[in-house]
């Protein structure tokens, strides 16, 4: 790989520290989400008060991690930068859908969130946005257009996109559950419900993996870390929620990772 490939960008001392500070953090997260299950959806018991619709916290939570990275990315110029413009694409494709478009594809009968959680979530990404941004768009660790044609770029752009559609077609399915049965839960079928009770889970892992590759930088390491430390226990708990609900589940289906857990 030719040497101009990379650049290193001079970044203030404090930078790294918090950058591998909130890397550590991660990890009492996980094993505390091991024990106590996030109050929201199937495992919301409607006694973490006050509570809000459903589709406001999706709203509120989510929108910093659109527009934080933005506001940096303007604020930089990144657009300047044909790889930078490509990773705000990139961001922005998944976070758009997230925090605008897919609230308003809830439906109305959706357990409301607890407030708590909402600014719990809320911090998360305006902390996470800060980090992918300073990381990105302000002091880089790559920025020349050869990036683009790198292995490890190309390698993580084919790993986020599997992982992309497999998160959008899990959740189109889920959606598509709750709109024939508004009432209540019931076993999703179909896509790699084959095989997991919760690809929608596995697909957005696979997602900011790829985008640790395709970014190569700490803060894309640590958004893959918290995610998988966030869902991987949360998928556990859907899977032992679907056995216990429903009888005939099906045995072989494991929680997130085909074969293997």
């Amino acid at each position: 790989m030719p040497p101009e490939t990379i650049t290193i960008a001079t970044r203030p001392d404090w930078l790294p520290t918090l950058m591998w500070a909130w890397l550590a953090l991660a990890l009492p997260v996980a094993v505390s989400l091991c024990f106590i299950n996030a109050p929201y959806g199937r495992h919301n018991p409607g006694t973490w008060r006050p509570m809000i619709p459903a589709r406001t916290g999706w709203l509120v939570m989510e929108s910093p991690a659109v527009l934080v990275p933005a506001g940096v990315f303007i604020w930089a110029r990144g657009w300047e930068s044909p790889v930078l413009l490509v990773f705000f694409l990139i961001w922005q494709m998944h976070y758009v859908h997230r925090a605008w478009i897919y609230p308003f594809r809830l439906a109305r009968t959706s357990s409301p969130m607890p407030m708590l959680l909402m600014l719990m979530g809320l911090m998360y990404n305006l902390i996470n946005g800060s980090l992918q941004g300073a990381w990105l768009f302000v002091h880089p660790v790559v920025s020349s257009a050869d990036w683009l044609g790198d292995w490890r770029f190309v390698t993580g752009a084919v790993v986020f996109g599997i992982g992309f559609v497999i998160n959008m077609d899990s959740c189109n399915r889920l959606l598509r559950l709750r709109r024939e049965k508004p009432g209540g839960y019931s076993v999703p079928h179909g896509g790699l419900f084959r095989w997991v009770s919760c690809p929608n889970y596995l697909g957005e892992i696979v997602e900011w993996i790829g985008w640790a590759l395709l970014t190569w930088s700490p803060a894309g390491l640590a958004f893959a870390v918290w995610t998988t430390a966030n869902l991987t226990p949360r998928a556990r708990a859907h899977h032992h929620w679907y056995h216990d609900r429903f009888p005939d589940y099906p045995a072989k289906r494991k929680a997130l990772v085909p074969g293997i857990f």
